[in-house]
């Protein structure tokens, strides 16, 4: 299979094509595996090669499941894979090798994908870029000069820059949507609980949820499909659909009331071109149909963010913590990245009272905000505040970083803390060719939806074929 060809499809029609024997796995496994020795050495999405492995699988069994023979990586966070070290973009970890496989690996491997590698991460997912010292810069397929986003930032340059069509990636503040929007790629944040985390309770106090980044609605659905398969004690559930993702992505999503805001969140403004992209997507949605509306959004958001920062921080601390338990010593300010070891110890002054008041202040906001879905159906606005920032530009002056890191990221972390679905779609690009996302919220546990919005945008602006070239 021709590099040309295997980019013309995405997973569902690459695994179309392994069904009717018209390619096997192991082309498909092969193609991808020349992609990324052609491009990985430009970008670095792909930091762990687990080519070996697929093979070995290929060889001992053949591919059974809705994206049989369709090769897949997994974020170095959050999926565990068994007998390989997910290091979480830390060397604190680059020798911890996880015993089993965690829910979401063994749905991907029963749905037939191919594991082959693991994707690049910013160190426990800190940061919306992904310059990890232990598995180094990350760039953006689309200018190497530029991030990828983060923490997701490996997974969406090795799907920009043809790869494979589709990875594992996750999202407890923007993870999945700000890589998706800076590389021109669909990202949808399912709700909480829709994903297990299984055998793990909770990312960041159930801000955090695994899905994936995508070149195609479609694929979306159908991994998300597979992977809503609630596990026994989960923490958060949610029943699977009553009708499959993928249909949704079918059907038409009527006539929808949807409020817009060009306002950045966390940060004073958005980037002309940014809100000039919403006032754009307003527009096209208001041409199929909908009834369009200036909105605002309701509920405290600094006091969501300061409890979030809280929540965040004691959950970097207990891992911090666990780990050192586990290998019998404590752990060195020199064994992490300086923004790191400053969330640690930062975490070490959130007191139990703190982080309970914490997790009440977020969840008055989820209710806040869901006032608003009262009187709409879906939410529109900027995925980023800006399009993709240079490399360094977040980390060279630490003085400026949290001005720097919401202007960056205004709007995303706002709905990992109400629980809602969000998803952004590649529907503008900046004069200089740079992608830009824009965000679209669903009541809570609607994804479906948000598939039909989207599967409609796909078609009234489609964004498959305009890809990075490297």
């Amino acid at each position: 299979m021709t590099f040309e060809d295997y980019r013309k499809q995405d997973a569902v029609g690459l695994a179309a094509l392994v069904a009717k024997g018209e390619v096997s796995p192991v082309e498909l496994l092969e193609t991808a595996v020349a992609r990324m020795a052609a491009v990985n050495p430009a970008v670095n999405a792909v930091t762990t090669d687990l080519t070996d492995l697929a093979r070995k699988t290929l060889t001992d069994q053949t591919p059974q499941g809705p994206l049989a023979g369709v090769p897949f990586l997994l974020k170095d966070l959050g999926a565990a894979l068994a007998g390989t070290v997910t290091s979480s973009g830390s060397a604190l970890l680059k020798d911890v090798v996880s015993p089993t496989d965690s829910a979401l690996t063994s749905a991907y491997k029963a749905a037939g994908l191919v594991i082959f590698g693991k994707t690049n991460t910013p160190e426990f997912g800190l940061v919306p870029v992904t310059e990890p010292i232990h598995l180094g810069i990350c760039r953006n397929p689309w200018d190497v000069s530029r991030t990828p986003g983060g923490s997701s930032g490996g997974a969406a340059a090795a799907v920009a820059a043809g790869i494979l069509p589709a990875a594992h990636a996750s999202d407890g503040g923007g993870s999945i949507r700000t890589p998706a929007s800076a590389c021109g790629l669909f990202g949808m944040k399912p709700s909480r609980g829709r994903v297990s985390f299984a055998p793990a309770g909770e990312g960041w106090g159930g801000a955090s949820i695994q899905h994936a980044v995508t070149r195609s609605v479609r694929d979306s659905a159908v991994l998300l499909d597979i992977s809503c398969q609630p596990q026994a004690g989960d923490p958060y559930y949610l029943s699977p659909p009553s009708r499959a993702f993928a249909e949704e992505v079918k059907r038409g999503p009527g006539t929808l009331r949807i409020g817009f805001t060009t306002v950045a969140l966390a940060s004073p403004a958005l980037d002309p071109e940014c809100k000039a992209a919403v006032l754009d997507a307003a527009k096209l949605c208001e041409s199929l149909g909908h009834r369009v509306e200036e909105v605002t959004l309701p509920g405290d958001l600094a006091a969501m963010q300061l409890a979030a920062g809280n929540v965040i921080a004691a959950s970097v601390t207990a891992n911090v913590d666990a780990e050192a338990d586990r290998r019998g010593r404590p752990v060195a300010d020199h064994e992490l990245e300086p923004l790191t070891w400053g969330m640690y110890r930062r975490g070490k002054g959130v007191s139990g009272s703190d982080y309970v008041r914490g997790l009440a202040a977020i969840h008055a906001y989820g209710r806040a905000v869901a006032r608003l879905f009262q009187d709409y159906d879906v939410l529109l606005l900027s995925t980023l505040g800006c399009p993709a920032i240079p490399i360094g530009h977040l980390t060279e002056d630490v003085s400026l970083f949290v001005e720097r890191l919401f202007h960056f990221m205004p709007n995303t972390q706002a709905f990992n803390n109400t629980g809602q679905p969000a998803m952004t779609v590649p529907l503008s690009w900046s004069a200089s060719g740079l992608p830009i996302g824009l965000q679209f919220v669903g009541r809570m546990a609607d994804e479906a939806t948000l598939f039909r919005l989207a599967g409609q945008l796909e078609q009234a602006r489609p964004w498959f074929d305009r890809t990075a070239q490297l």
